[in-house]
């Protein structure tokens, strides 16, 4: 990809929802061109206008077609339909996952199994022409939405087969303030990112904080 990270149009595929938005906020306001995808156009676009200029709105398929990186922020229980309608206008692009399966009963949080081993591999299944990378996983969409916070305190796990591609969600992440974008292995690595998402809710309800991540030592 020849264009400098901060010119990247940035597409959010479920960006009305509150990742989403959080993570269209911040890389807009990073300076970022970014556009909101959604099932309906109408919310797109209502979530778009809140997030104010340099901020579109469009239905998934313009979106991922519009973007020259695509963000993941979907539902996990649409998320294989979802990527797999949109294969073709994904094929090329780097695809940020950073969908998180977990469940939740009287007991907690809790990660659910994928046959694939993770939402990031499951992506790569169904999107074999995409580069596909898993970051943004342990954001805190309340951090994120948040005017107050001036800069985010945590590193973001970035996991995928590219180097370039990996290279590239790093230097993306770090474009947010706070926020540095920390290499950690490869797709197959992902489910236990993933996963532990799941003892981030747990310390953040006992705490009643919104904890995120640091990786020390380098």
């Amino acid at each position: 990809m020849d264009k400098d990270v901060a010119d990247l149009i940035v597409g959010v595929l479920g960006g009305t929802g509150d990742q989403g938005r959080g993570l269209a906020y911040r890389l807009s306001a990073a300076g970022n061109p970014v556009i909101i995808g959604s099932r309906s156009v109408e919310r797109a676009q209502a979530a778009a206008a809140e997030l104010g200029a340099g901020v579109r709105g469009m239905a998934n398929p313009d979106a991922a077609r519009e973007s020259d990186v695509v963000i993941v922020a979907v539902p996990w229980e649409g998320h294989r339909d979802l990527l797999a309608s949109l294969a073709g206008p994904l094929a090329g692009k780097i695809v940020i996952d950073c969908v998180n399966p977990v469940g939740f009963d009287k007991r907690g949080c809790f990660p659910l199994p994928v046959p694939s081993g993770s939402a990031a591999e499951q992506a790569a299944e169904v999107l074999p022409d995409s580069r596909v990378v898993g970051a943004f996983h342990h954001v805190s969409a309340v951090v994120l939405l948040d005017p107050e916070v001036t800069a985010v305190d945590l590193d973001v796990m970035v996991l995928g087969e590219d180097r370039e591609a990996t290279d590239l969600v790093q230097a993306l992440a770090g474009r947010i303030p706070g926020i540095r974008g920390v290499y950690a292995g490869r797709l197959r690595n992902c489910g236990q990112v993933e996963a532990l998402t799941a003892n981030l809710v747990s310390i953040n309800r006992r705490y009643k904080a919104h904890a995120g991540l640091r990786v020390t030592d380098i």
